[in-house]
């Protein structure tokens, strides 16, 4: 203040913003740093997954649920697909919260570079307001030989004073809104945190279900000893994936036979109902695990070739669900492949599901649409099917075949994956 007057508003509206302008100026300086945030976006998301731990009341309150289900393998593999289900769900809000997050880092990033480069013209502004308070214009009353000096400084104020406000209103806007953008963001990934705890616990109740299922079909530790030494001798023996299937069909009867003769006779309310035929599912099926198609059947593979199937790249410990009824014709490691699993559709149709971390079914099983196989691993396998491929991600390549051939899986998946509307979910 000067003698005694109270300093305008917008001069301290202009004081204030000096403080504050150059805590965002550090903040730009750093944009280099905040691209690099950006970029590793979902790498954040494998950290919180992580680090999210259960506590040991909910995992008591889980199991207490799964010991009051009624154990036969229906109630079981419907009690899995639900689960499948929500976990999908919390994947799909978990990957539309980590957009909303980078999104709002990039607008943030953007206001914080706009208000450094301004930066300068605030300080120019105050420096003249310093000055003109230690030199203030002459009084012409008391001075009247400065009258010339005193309709100078009244120009100059005349032009610079409307400015410096309007500057000062849109500096102070800029700066509401960046705490604003900080406030989403802190919400948003406290929204987040939430979403992926509560898909922790979707996946531990996945795993206690599978077991329990496992339980109940008596697969013995040397029975699956027995199929895996089993599946390695026929992959080691096949030369390719065609091959393998043909190799494998006549396999199955006879896995269902030593199955049924280690767990005894399994009652037909536990058999897998007559499935839908795979024809008359085209447009109806959903990705096998939540994610996005990063490349189709018939795009360069990267080697020289073409894919004969689909890629969706999804997230670190994604579950792999059935995309329709079937029996598992084939379970385990192959070639260059990785994990691979073959579901007999039937009708002479076969799905083809490679670069899982884990696969949880088993020769001869029977699974429903929807009812998890497998998940996916911590990173992207080393493949045949990913050569070429940018990203870490995990993938999972989807092949359909026809009596030994690929088919375009296209047709099949629902509209939102198919590509036909653009806007691939």
């Amino acid at each position: 203040m000067r003698n005694g007057t109270k300093r305008p508003d917008w001069k301290r509206a202009l004081l204030a913003l000096a403080l504050l302008i150059p805590v965002a100026s550090a903040h730009a300086q750093d944009a280099d740093e905040l691209a690099r945030r950006r970029q590793a976006s979902a790498d954040e998301y494998e950290q919180l997954t992580r680090e999210i731990t259960l506590s040991n009341e909910r995992i008591a309150g889980i199991r207490d649920e799964i010991a009051g289900l009624k154990k036969d393998e229906q109630s079981l593999s419907a009690a899995l697909i639900q689960a499948a289900k929500t976990e999908r769900k919390l994947s799909q809000d978990a990957d539309a919260s980590q957009a909303k997050i980078e999104a709002l880092r990039l607008q943030e990033q953007d206001l914080k570079l706009s208000l450094g480069e301004r930066r300068g013209v605030l300080a120019e502004v105050l420096g003249a307001l310093q000055r003109m308070g230690l030199n203030p214009p002459p009084a012409i009353l008391v001075r009247p030989e400065d009258a010339l000096a005193s309709v100078r400084s009244a120009i100059l104020l005349g032009a610079v004073v409307p400015e410096m406000r309007a500057e000062t209103e849109i500096l102070a806007g800029d700066l509401k809104e960046l705490a604003r953008l900080t406030a989403s963001i802190s919400s948003e990934r406290e929204r987040l945190l939430a979403t992926v705890a509560d898909q922790a616990a979707e996946k531990e109740r996945l795993a206690l279900l599978i077991a329990e299922k496992g339980k109940l079909r008596g697969r013995s530790e040397e029975l699956l000893d027995a199929e895996q030494k089993r599946s390695a001798e026929l992959a080691a023996k096949a030369g390719s994936l065609k091959e393998l299937i043909e190799t494998l069909e006549g396999q199955v009867a006879a896995a269902r036979a030593a199955e049924e003769r280690a767990a005894g006779a399994v009652p037909d309310g536990n058999r897998l109902a007559q499935p839908v035929p795979f024809p008359s599912l085209m447009g109806k099926l959903v990705l096998p695990a939540s994610g996005r198609i990063g490349r189709r059947y018939g795009e360069a593979d990267g080697a020289g070739g073409n894919l004969f199937g689909d890629i969706v790249a999804t997230q670190s410990g994604a579950i792999v669900t059935a995309p329709a009824d079937g029996v598992v014709l084939y379970a385990g490691p192959f070639r260059s492949y990785g994990q691979l699993l073959i579901l007999n559709a039937g009708g002479g149709y076969h799905v083809v599901l490679a670069g899982m971390g884990r696969i949880n079914v088993s020769l001869g099983q029977s699974v429903l649409a929807g009812e998890p196989v497998g998940t996916m691993g911590e990173a992207r396998l080393a493949s045949a099917v990913s050569i070429g491929s940018e990203t870490t991600a995990p993938e999972l390549y989807v092949e359909f075949r026809k009596d030994g051939k690929p088919v375009d899986p296209a047709p099949w998946w629902a509209e939102s994956y198919s590509g036909r509307t653009g806007n691939d979910s």
